[in-house]
């Protein structure tokens, strides 16, 4: 069983006898996240979620996306290891191991799809037991010290997890498209940035001091709204640069091609229905267009560069309280700074790349921790109330 000729959007590949043996697996996972406190559960979840990002990249820079050409299996088959026949005839095929299959990058993509059922599986717990809470309040004291959890959290969670093994699919079925594979990737720091600011609501109402609410004054909260924004886009140009296979477009830094006004088609670059490759009327992508994907991205991170720094200087001056989040956040942006110029000057090697995406999540979570302390402070409010 080789590639598909043509993308396809819809494909169930398992039989039935590899489909219960997954769901049995996932169930194995369900046991384990309700004999899991709820708090630390959430964090778990965080945690495979940012490893998840990362592996994600390293699917990619590692061109294993197509490893397995078909889903939610591997031609057909729950393992690699059980495929080895399809996977040597499509090695044959494409001429052998320097072609999208191979039995390596099978592994890789399939490693990727079991960590992503993982998560799926560990939010569907938490959906659950949210629900139970509400049903039984005494049942499950220790959802919460005062009070039942809601259930809208964690359901918006599922979906958002739901849609994502759809992208993932699609990812695969549809041929790595680029605008796929990118809003796969954004799709990714969603869930991450939900679960971040789930978890951060948790550790409020268990009385953590690190999570407590800090109230500030005048436009310190919407600047930190306006870095998480910016880094946000600026993660969907990385995306893109990585899904185009664009990273290298541009080989020197700061300059690209030793000039500060490299000949970029904008047009090409980002027209978003289109193949992998390909321009939307089927003729090969330019350089040009590549070169304009690059430079999008390295003129972003410059923006993105000053708004961090002054929302960190912000929240530093806005509270002695915010200062751990203020260290951090600077952190976070000279590790992603200092990667990207080396991910440039040493020709992309595959544990800088990863550690670029990793990063990325890594930044978004500390300004989204920041922005969950910070509350109006309403003392000017409070004057004018009638004593």
């Amino acid at each position: 069983m080789s590639a598909p000729s043509e993308p396809i959007l819809w494909q169930f590949s398992l039989s039935s006898i590899n489909a219960i043996i997954w769901v049995v697996l996932l169930l194995l996972a369900l046991v384990m996240g309700f004999r899991t406190r709820w708090g630390k559960l959430v964090a778990i979840a965080a945690f495979l979620t940012l490893d998840l990002i990362a592996f994600g990249a390293f699917v990619r820079l590692t061109d294993s996306g197509l490893g397995c050409p078909d889903w939610p299996g591997c031609y057909g088959q729950l393992l690699p290891a059980t495929a080895a026949s399809q996977i040597n005839q499509a090695i044959a095929e494409q001429g052998g191991t320097h072609g999208p299959v191979t039995h390596s990058k099978a592994w890789i993509e399939m490693l990727h799809r079991y960590l992503a059922s993982f998560i799926g599986a560990l939010i569907l717990v938490m959906f659950i037991r949210a629900l139970l809470s509400r049903l039984r309040p005494g049942g499950m004291r220790e959802v919460s010290a005062t009070a039942p959890v809601g259930w809208g959290w964690p359901l918006l969670l599922l979906v958002v997890v739901s849609l994502q093994g759809l992208f993932g699919k699609w990812t695969v079925t549809l041929k790595l498209m680029p605008i796929i594979v990118t809003t796969h990737l954004m799709g990714g720091m969603l869930l991450f940035a939900l679960l971040i600011w789930f978890w951060m609501r948790e550790r409020e109402r268990a009385g953590e001091a690190h999570a407590a609410p800090v109230a500030v004054r005048g436009a310190v909260r919407p600047l930190v709204w306006l870095a998480v924004a910016a880094v946000v886009l600026q993660i969907f140009l990385g995306g893109w640069i990585s899904t185009n296979y664009a990273a290298l477009a541009c080989p020197d830094f700061p300059a690209c091609n030793g000039t500060f006004a490299p000949d970029v088609d904008w047009g090409a670059g980002f027209a978003f229905a289109r193949a992998l490759g390909r321009n939307p009327d089927g003729s090969f992508l330019s350089i040009e267009g590549l070169r304009a994907i690059h430079w999008a991205h390295r003129i972003g991170a410059l923006l993105v560069t000053i708004v961090v720094i002054a929302a960190a200087v912000a929240v530093l001056r806005a509270s002695t309280e915010l200062k751990r989040s203020a260290i951090a956040i600077k952190l976070a942006l000279l590790v992603q700074i200092v990667i990207g110029i080396c991910t440039v000057l040493f020709d992309q090697p595959l544990p800088l790349a990863t550690a670029h995406n990793f990063f990325g999540a890594v930044l978004l979570a500390t300004l989204l921790a920041a922005a969950y302390r910070l509350r109006v402070d309403d003392y000017s409010n409070a004057l004018r109330r009638p004593s």
